[in-house]
């Protein structure tokens, strides 16, 4: 058992850890339930819950929250297009987002799968100094993806 200062108080049975709880106007509480044997301290439980919130809270307001954005171009894009396209993935990796590029087949584009690579490797290749690509271009049904993240 642990006293209410953190002092260790040793091996007490169940009834008198209760007892001094009890006369100390605190709450024993199992922290440790699976040591050998379980440690308890004395503490006033509703204190401790509310220390615990805080900390998630404040756990959750640190974390940051990565995003996938999603850019989708067509095989045969042009060049201005592309710039515009260009101009909005690295706003997006500023943003330390992660940016899915989608070409999508249509017809007959599907045969020439080249021209889809060809642009994603333009895409990676202009965008190196500030993205790293995470995953390679592959096929997913008719469309081909590749996922680009921050440097």
């Amino acid at each position: 058992m642990v006293g209410p200062n953190g002092e260790q108080v040793g091996i007490v049975r169940v009834e008198d850890a209760l007892r001094l709880a009890a006369e100390a106007d605190l709450d024993l509480v199992e922290v440790a339930p699976m040591a050998k044997p379980p440690v308890a301290k004395l503490m006033d439980y509703g204190k401790y819950k509310y220390q615990q919130s805080k900390k998630q809270q404040e756990a959750r307001r640190r974390q940051t929250t990565i995003q996938v954005k999603e850019v989708k171009v067509r095989p045969k894009i042009e060049e201005h297009d592309m710039d515009f396209k260009l101009k909005h993935i690295r706003r997006f990796l500023a943003d330390r987002d992660k940016v899915k590029v989608t070409i999508r087949f249509r017809g007959r584009e599907f045969s020439r799968q080249d021209l889809g690579t060809d642009v994603l490797n333009r895409l990676a290749l202009e965008l190196e100094d500030i993205a790293k690509v995470e995953s390679q271009p592959k096929m997913d049904g008719r469309q081909m993806v590749m996922i680009l993240r921050a440097s």
